[in-house]
């Protein structure tokens, strides 16, 4: 059932993707500013309730008071496809996301993804890719949007845990914005490469939010990843 369950919940995810991505592009242009974001929104509470009704998959959100009014960058926890669904919706606000750009080219949810004004870097590029994080994500921060970084720059299974890359926190030490962690345990229940969803309740844990005006961009890394790997480590790592 489970599998069946999970596939079923592919054909939403896919379906929903591509009538929302097709309407979001034929009309993103005369979208007024940052009302494309409607779109994304819409996309992942729709998504976040079709998990739960068809594979039973609900979540558990901590740390809303944290959530500043002004624009931050946010640093997450990178498990499964779960949390680039999820925290879309989960924190208000118009987003600009870090992401390799090979994923624009992706049918449908790539065009889209052009009105969102994501920084897309070529992670080969190396300091040409953390000086185009540093320029575009300030300019997206000072435009009033939410900066979006994986720090460990790929999904890593739980119980393991990669070096924090040092873009998103060079893009905090230069444009002076605070840094909001998150943690969650999502990939105990969604897999990375596995289609199958398990039933339970994902934890999602936000931070107190790091002021970075003084800290040099290693502090600033030190401090997120303590509290983001720390929270980790304390939620439940089975689904038992």
């Amino acid at each position: 059932m489970i599998l069946f369950k999970s596939i079923l919940y592919f054909v939403l995810l896919l379906t929903s993707t591509i009538t929302i991505a097709t309407v979001g592009t034929l009309i993103g242009w005369a979208l007024p500013k940052n009302g494309i974001h409607w779109f994304d929104h819409a996309w992942s509470r729709i998504n976040l309730w079709g998990l739960e009704h068809i594979c039973g998959l609900k979540y558990r959100l901590q740390g809303e008071e944290n959530i500043p009014e002004e624009s931050c960058i946010i640093f997450a926890k990178h498990q499964s496809a779960w949390e680039t669904i999820a925290l879309i919706s989960l924190i208000p606000g118009p987003k600009s996301w870090v992401l390799k750009r090979e994923l624009l080219f992706v049918p449908f949810m790539g065009w889209v993804m052009y009105y969102f004004k994501p920084i897309a870097i070529d992670r080969k590029s190396g300091r040409k890719a953390v000086e185009q994080i540093i320029e575009q994500g300030t300019e997206r921060l000072e435009s009033g949007k939410n900066v979006f970084v994986f720090p460990e720059g790929t999904r890593v299974a739980p119980g393991t845990r990669k070096r924090y890359g040092i873009g998103g926190a060079l893009l905090a030490e230069n444009s002076g914005y605070s840094v909001l962690p998150v943690a969650h345990n999502a990939g105990v229940f969604w897999r990375r490469r596995d289609i199958r969803k398990y039933p339970g309740t994902i934890d999602v844990r936000i931070g107190p939010l790091i002021q970075t005006k003084g800290l040099s961009a290693a502090k600033i890394n030190q401090a997120a990843e303590e509290w983001i790997e720390s929270t980790v480590e304390h939620l439940p790592q089975s689904r038992g």
